[in-house]
């Protein structure tokens, strides 16, 4: 498969091997995000001769004579053996004094499980060479929390690397560009479930419909990505009670903290706000208040930021024992088909055009650029009532209120007149409207309405 996306990173990477001097980059980001691809894209590309080396969750030993191997291998120096890692690392910064030289140290975090003093060490390395070589040294992980310890003040690296990647899943609209023969619906339902992880969207098959896609990489028993939420989180917690207590809750449509509590079997809200942050730094969880009252931790929202996972959760976990022993197209046609179609994509729709509004943002393209984008809360106590906006931007002018419709039916110019009318009723004062429509607008919408059609999305980058 064709190398696809990632065209600002790639360019940053580019810019570095492009220098002469020496230097340091990390790379990290979330499991299967595609840290390794986009180094080896880069390396190859590059022309330079380079070493790409995995860490091993094994001794130092281990990890030097593996590493020893592929020195010999590409300057074909047989038998070569280094008695530390270390050392073998002085050896390529040596050779790098001679000629420029790429080296990629990935899953960084399991050298320093191993390897005595490796951040002291590595930092030894760096400056010794520093005014000398010529070598392009990367270190990545998928362990995001050890990574950022690298650039803290009280770390030995810190302040050695050159540039600092961290890697976000892909958008909306490079994850279309692996599954480009499906219509944009379909491109929608794709991601809302499969997200940016190139890993993911790379096992979908074009030849097969949204649903069987479904079916056969989460929904069977045995499909090939049915334990990728696991794995993932064990991989990062030690314990999955509290977190899979939380997702289930956030999964039902709690995000507020007291709800999410009330609703799940965690014992305190300490316990509650530990595990809540944990996920947050991760990233599978985000924690959101409305951008017309940021500080308010009352009005903050928790929510689920990686789609497989609220798929999953919403799904899968809640569902587990039905699916256990159901054949898998009922499970789906019973408990998935219908709440997915008319709850869940449109809900992620949502995501969607705020991605499409920030690509649009960044290019330049809006008359008005905002720059504020989220939700907006609404509270009408002489009614008894509060609620929120799920998109609107801010800008010098004021708001923009977006409405999104995943629906069949085209938008109307009473659909409109409706919208603004409930708007306008909660206080917000907008001096823009704008819709978002999946099957386009009928009638006579008012010209100075905003109007963004489906396709718009995808032929608009």
């Amino acid at each position: 498969m064709n190398f696809i996306g990632r065209k600002e990173e790639l360019t940053r990477i580019r810019d570095m091997l492009n220098t002469r001097d020496q230097s340091v980059a990390l790379l990290y980001g979330r499991r299967r995000a595609g840290k390794t691809e986009l180094l080896q894209k880069a390396m190859h590309d590059s022309g330079l001769r380079g070493i790409y080396y995995e860490c091993r969750e094994s001794s130092e030993a281990s990890n030097t004579e593996a590493l020893s191997e592929i020195i010999s291998d590409v300057f074909g120096i047989p038998g070569l053996s280094f008695s530390s890692f270390p050392l073998a690392l002085k050896f390529l910064f040596e050779q790098a004094t001679t000629e420029p030289l790429i080296v990629i140290i990935d899953e960084y975090p399991f050298l320093r499980n191993v390897v005595a003093g490796c951040d002291s060490e590595l930092q030894v390395l760096i400056d010794t060479y520093r005014n000398t070589s010529s070598l392009k040294l990367f270190l990545s992980g998928s362990y995001i929390e050890t990574m950022k310890q690298l650039m803290s003040y009280d770390n030995p690296l810190y302040g050695r690397a050159d540039v600092k990647i961290d890697l976000q899943p892909m958008d909306y609209f490079e994850s279309s560009l692996f599954y480009p023969s499906f219509s944009p619906e379909d491109k929608v339902r794709l991601y809302s479930v499969f997200g940016g992880i190139p890993y993911y969207n790379q096992m979908i098959s074009e030849k097969k419909s949204v649903r069987q896609n479904l079916i056969d990489l989460l929904v069977k028993r045995g499909a090939t990505l049915e334990n990728e939420v696991d794995i993932y989180l064990q991989g990062e917690l030690s314990k999955l009670e509290n977190a899979n207590e939380a997702f289930s809750a956030i999964a039902k449509g709690k995000s507020r903290f007291s709800d999410i509590l009330s609703q799940s079997h965690i014992e305190s809200s300490s316990a509650l706000s530990a595990v809540l942050d944990r996920l947050t730094r991760m990233g599978v969880v985000e924690k959101l208040a409305p951008i017309n009252d940021p500080s308010n931790k009352r009005k903050t929202g928790y929510y689920i930021a990686d789609n497989m996972t609220l798929f999953h959760y919403k799904y899968l976990f809640r569902y587990s024992s039905q699916r256990a022993v159901m054949d898998p197209d009922v499970f789906f046609d019973r408990y998935i088909a219908s709440d997915f179609e008319e709850q869940f994509v449109p809900k992620q729709f949502e995501v969607i055009c705020k991605q499409y509004l920030i690509r649009q943002n960044r290019t330049g393209n809006p008359e008005e650029p905002f720059w504020a984008i989220g939700k907006y809360y609404y509270d009408l106590p002489a009614e008894r009532r509060n609620g929120e906006f799920d998109v609107v931007t801010e800008d010098d002018r004021g708001y923009t209120f977006y409405e999104v419709k995943f629906r069949k039916a085209p938008v109307t110019a009473e659909m409109v007149r409706e919208e603004i009318e409930q708007v306008n009723a909660t206080g917000l004062n907008c001096y823009r409207y704008a819709f978002f429509s999946r099957s386009g607008f009928a009638g006579d919408v008012p010209e100075d309405i905003i109007k963004i059609e489906l396709k718009d999305l995808y032929t608009k980058p």
